[in-house]
This record gives structure tokens, C-alpha cells and sequence, in this order.
């Protein structure tokens, strides 16, 4: 069963969810080219279960919000609004606003909206996202609180924002950042440009990532099973466990935890370890180790498979910690992330 509205069903309640006063009462074709660039255009409002997910397709830039939980305490609704220049009559014949309740999803999808507009949704804080955007269009959550998000943006950029846990199957961009509180930030694919992941007390667990990747985290762990790119992490008081399968530069810091480090033997790279203790697994194979301590730590510095010192660098800094490196295969690195 497909549930659809016209645009502006309900304009008035939609009205003060924009916070505008001309978004009380929809603006006709003949009004809209003398009306400003970025006010609402069209809106919707359709009947959900509180459960579910939104899928959209879109060349533009698309923000999800939760509902206001005052104003609709059950969690049933879904409100869009499209926003942006370029939206004469008949701009908007191909874009699907429409709700499966067989399937319990959502979809808004277009192929030809203007790539300047935007898309505002206001959804279920619980529903999950399945969101692609092509072109240059970039994608914004915020608050929301699923337990299925995939993201995949062509070039624009992507921002999770405010939101309690964060858990991705699949993240592809341009760039993509993401930030949490207070619970766990878990991605299992992350192929970026350029990304960068934040969370204040909770744990960040990534699968496999490739490109230019900055993780920080104050009191939670920082994990990733396998990274192929240039990685800086840091933690204040949590432990950080990083596998390396390739790399260009690696930063590691934990100002209070520890550090282990896993990397093949194939592995090119020049070493330098810091902390409270330094181990290095024999099977590692680190050529011309030097070990120098000082202030009550050691640091360690080596070379696997001829590198120069000059490039691709792992640095791991535990001041009072433990950093280790160890010897993985890439076989091992792939049963362990399954």
C-alpha cells in the first residue's frame, strides 16, 4: 500500500517546523520567482509506522532530522520539504514522496531535481537511513538514533551529527564526518576521500577504511581492523588496536591507554614507538631497531622491508602505556573482521 500528498497537505503545521513566516501558506509558481532563493518550495506530511527506514535518492543535498517528540509523541509521521532555486512549474513532476506501508519505508527519490535545492526531512528518530546522493549533493543527519544506516555520496559531503550510536554497514564519499556523545560509532566499510570521526565518551570500531581517515576519541577505544590509507587517531584514556594493510602516514596517540599496532610482514614502512613499554613481536621482522630511554619510557624506531625513514611513517605515542607491534597476515585481518 502506498501512502501519498499532494504538496502542502498540512502547510500550516509544516509552517512552524521551518520557523519562517512565509512558509505558513504554500507559495504558487506565480509567486515563487519573487520569493527568496532558499524558502520552502513544496511540503509534505505522510502517515509511518515509527518503525521503519527512509530511503532517498537524490542529486541534491538532503537533511534528516527527528520529529519534534511534543508535537507528534507517537512517532508516526514523516514531513519533507523541498527547498532551493530553480523550481519552476513542472520541476518537480519527477520526484517521488511516497510511503510503502507493506515494507514500512519511505522513499524519496528523483533524478532530475535542480542540484541546488535541498531536501529537509523530519523522520522517526528510530527509523533506519538508506540514503545515495549523487553529483555533488551532500547528506546531514542529525539525532537520529537507527540501527541501519548506509550513506553514499558521490562527491558531496556526508555529516552524522549529535547522534547518540552510530552503526554503518557501509559509508562512501568524497568526505564524511561523523560525531557522537555518548555511545558506540561502529562502521563497517569506510571508503572516503577524506573522513573524520569523533566521539566524546563512547568507542569507535571501524571494518575496513581506506583514504585520508582522523579519529578521535576522549575516553572510549578506537579499533579498526584494517586500513589502507592515512590514518591519525587519538584517545585520551582508551586503548587504541589498529591493523595496517597499507598505509602513506600513521599517527597514533592515547595520552592514558595503550597501543597495539598489527601490520603484514610485507609491510614497507619506517617505525617510530613510543610509551610507558614498547614490545615488538620477533615475527614482525623490524630491521636496524634502536631502542632509547628516556623519562621513564622508551622509544623504539626500525625499519621493515628497506623502508626509508623519510616515508611512510608509524608513529605510535602512549606515554603511559604500553605500545606493541605485531606481526598479522592479511588472512588473519580478514577472519577477524567477519
Amino acid at each position: 500500500m502506498l501512502s501519498r500528498l499532494q504538496p502542502c497537505a498540512l502547510r500550516a503545521r509544516l509552517g512552524a517546523w521551518f520557523g519562517a513566516p512565509g512558509a505558513r501558506s504554500c507559495v504558487s509558481d506565480g509567486d515563487r520567482r519573487g520569493s527568496a532563493p532558499h524558502g520552502p518550495r513544496r511540503e509534505w506530511t505522510l502517515p509511518v509506522s515509527p518503525f521503519g527506514r527512509l530511503r532517498a535518492r537524490l542529486p541534491c543535498h538532503l537533511l534528516v532530522r527527528p520529529l519534534d517528540p511534543h508535537a507528534h509523541p507517537d512517532g508516526d509521521r514523516v514531513q519533507v520539504a523541498v527547498c532551493g532555486v530553480g523550481l519552476q512549474a513542472g520541476g518537480l513532476d519527477g520526484l517521488q514522496v511516497e510511503y510503502d506501508a507493506a515494507r514500512q519505508e519511505m522513499a524519496i527519490l528523483s533524478d532530475d531535481i535542480d542540484p541546488r535545492a535541498s531536501v529537509e526531512v523530519n523522520a522517526p528518530v528510530k527509523f533506519d537511513l538508506n540514503i545515495e546522493s549523487s553529483g555533488s549533493g551532500s547528506v546531514k543527519v542529525q539525532n537520529i538514533e537507527c540501527d541501519r544506516c548506509e550513506i553514499s555520496t558521490a562527491q558531496g559531503t556526508s555529516i552524522l551529527q549529535a547522534v547518540k550510536s552510530v552503526t554503518v554497514d557501509k559509508l562512501q564519499g568524497s568526505c564524511v564526518n561523523i560525531s557522537t556523545e555518548d555511545g558506540l560509532l561502529k562502521v563497517k566499510y569506510l571508503y572516503t576521500e577524506s573522513s573524520s570521526l569523533s566521539s566524546a565518551a563512547g568507542d569507535i570500531a571501524l571494518g575496513n577504511v581506506h583514504g585520508n581517515i582522523v579519529l578521535q576519541s576522549k575516553m572510549g577505544n578506537i579499533t579498526v581492523d584494517s586500513s589502507s590509507g592515512c590514518l591519525k587517531a587519538s584517545s585520551q584514556q582508551g586503548a587504541i588496536d589498529v591493523y595496517i594493510s597499507q598505509l602513506e602516514e600513521v599517527i597514533l596517540t592515547s595520552q592514558e591507554g595503550s597501543i597495539t599496532v598489527k601490520a603484514p610482514s610485507s609491510l614497507r614502512a619506517y617505525l617510530k614507538l613510543s610509551g610507558k613499554e614498547v614490545v615488538v613481536d620477533a615475527d614482525a621482522h623490524v630491521h636496524d631497531m634502536a631502542k632509547d630511554h628516556k623519562g621513564g619510557g622508551v622509544t623504539v624506531t626500525g625499519l621493515m622491508n628497506q623502508a626509508r625513514s623519510q616515508e611512510r611513517w608509524i608513529t605510535a605515542i602512549a606515554p603511559k602505556g604500553t605500545v606493541s607491534f605485531k606481526h598479522q597476515s592479511w588472512f588473519q585481518s580478514l577472519k577477524l573482521s567477519d
